[in-house]
């Protein structure tokens, strides 16, 4: 049984890993922070009805706490490592830059000197992402892009990729990069763009909310579904060696689109409920992310199974179910 340690197993991605790598028959272990409240509402099913869940295992410790994770690496000695914990909204990243770079960028270096001091012997996964890319230099953006980051969070995934890319060179570790364009879920924190949208129709449906509160609708993204780009986290490290993929869907759609697909599933006008406020805007913003995933496909065979439209479908459909609304009744398909 191979063994695998998830950092931000809590999290949207970490929740769709873990679920894939016990279909698979992986030992899995994952890091949590110690807090006075519990975050788990993301993993606690699998606890509760996934068929290998005595396989799941949850450990404390802190990107911040290099000890934690040269103690945790020591003692579970996993084949697989998938680093994906961060401080990962973006506009906060604004609002607490140093404790950004400090948990984002320096905990990748903070793991790679663990796995390089404790000695084993394991494949590295670093979760970089679409963001580095910023300020766009070339569309649509792949592997030989130069970063151009817009954001304390692009600037310290940054510094994640080219740690994870030395560490690979100086040490021969199997390290590799997952450049991941935007990817989204039901499983979305509420305050990123793609849920808060979803999550605020099924409020307007059952009648709890009538104002949705945006910041700049005309960005535009690369937008994937997160099941979908887990799987290919885990075929970089079945690759013979660590290598760095751009994981996207080749298509960019605005926060407009995604509006009127949203809305135009139960018959609404988003421009009834619109509010722009300028708290959500970003000091420095990314207008347009695209993303070739062609090395992706051709080296590793993977490709997204999800369209724009099913993902904002299958969103929709699971946060009217949320409120206790049936979407067969109130969707139009």
């Amino acid at each position: 049984m191979k063994k695998a340690f998830i950092t931000g197993i809590s999290g949207q991605d970490g929740s769709y890993l873990a679920e894939l790598l016990l279909d698979k028959g992986y030992d899995v272990h994952g890091m949590i922070r110690r807090s006075s409240s519990f975050n788990r509402e993301r993993i606690d099913p699998i606890f509760a009805s996934h068929p290998n869940k005595k396989n799941l295992t949850l450990h404390y410790g802190d990107l911040a706490d290099g000890s934690s994770l040269n103690r945790l690496l020591r003692t579970l000695k996993p084949e697989e490592i998938y680093h994906l914990g961060a401080q990962s909204h973006v506009r906060v990243s604004f609002d607490i830059p140093e404790y950004t770079g400090d948990i984002t960028g320096l905990g990748t270096i903070r793991i790679l000197d663990a796995i390089l001091e404790t000695g084993i012997n394991t494949r590295f996964y670093q979760a970089s992402s679409s963001e580095m890319y910023g300020k766009v230099l070339e569309v649509p953006q792949k592997e030989t892009t130069p970063f151009y980051p817009r954001s304390p969070y692009g600037a310290a995934k940054v510094y994640g990729y080219w740690i994870t890319v030395n560490y690979r060179e100086a040490y021969g570790m199997h390290a590799s990069n997952g450049i991941l364009f935007n990817h989204e879920s039901p499983r979305r924190g509420e305050s990123f763009v793609t849920r808060k949208i979803t999550r605020t129709l099924a409020r307007i449906m059952a009648g709890k909310s009538n104002e949705l509160s945006m910041g700049n609708i005309d960005a535009k993204r690369d937008w994937g579904y997160a099941k979908d780009y887990v799987e290919a986290m885990w075929l970089m490290l079945q690759a013979p060696e660590g290598d760095d993929y751009v994981v996207a869907t080749n298509e960019t759609h605005s926060v407009r689109e995604f509006l009127d697909i949203a809305f135009g599933l139960v018959g609404r006008d988003w421009n009834d409920y619109l509010k722009v406020d300028p708290k959500y805007f970003r000091p420095t913003e990314v207008d347009l992310l695209i993303g070739d995933s062609s090395k992706a496909q051709k080296k590793l065979g993977w490709k997204p199974k999800t369209s724009f439209k099913e993902l904002v479908t299958l969103m929709v459909r699971e946060d009217l179910k949320l409120e206790g609304l049936d979407p067969d009744r109130l969707m139009k398909l």
